[in-house]
């Protein structure tokens, strides 16, 4: 979804939030490593606003189910957002006081807002991976 907002440069699958050091989808799924599925997301700020990507980052996935997205279950499947700037950490605390305030959710966002660690990016075959779902 991010790569269709113009201004998006990159998107990226990988781990973040975790202390194992150089993760495999394997080792995430087990829950051990202590990492998030993410994204990492480089964008040009002179075309879009970072809480543009926001926008999309709360409307891609349900913000109030705690360590799941759809089918996946478990704390690698948990709500983040992972911020880089004071800026973006004051800016996703903002959207996301706002969402909750909208009245558009029925429970309580349990997304975590936390300082960026080291992304370790996920093997290829994850990149993309509903595009290529979609093309089979």
């Amino acid at each position: 979804m991010f790569r269709q907002i113009p201004g998006v440069i990159d998107a990226r699958s990988g781990y973040s939030g975790g202390g194992a050091k150089d993760p495999t989808y394997e080792d995430v799924c087990t829950g051990a490593t202590g990492h998030a599925e993410s994204v990492l997301v480089t964008y040009d700020d002179a075309v879009v606003a970072y809480g543009r990507l926001l926008e999309a980052f709360w409307s891609g996935h349900d913000p109030t189910t705690p360590n799941r997205q759809g089918p996946d279950i478990g704390t690698q499947y948990r709500s983040a957002i992972f911020f880089h700037t004071p800026a973006q950490e004051a800016e996703a605390r903002r959207s996301a006081e706002d969402l909750a305030r909208s009245g558009r959710l029925r429970a309580p966002i349990v997304t975590q807002i936390l300082p960026a660690s080291e992304f370790y990016e996920a093997e290829e075959y994850h990149q993309q991976y509903i595009r290529k779902a979609q093309a089979r």
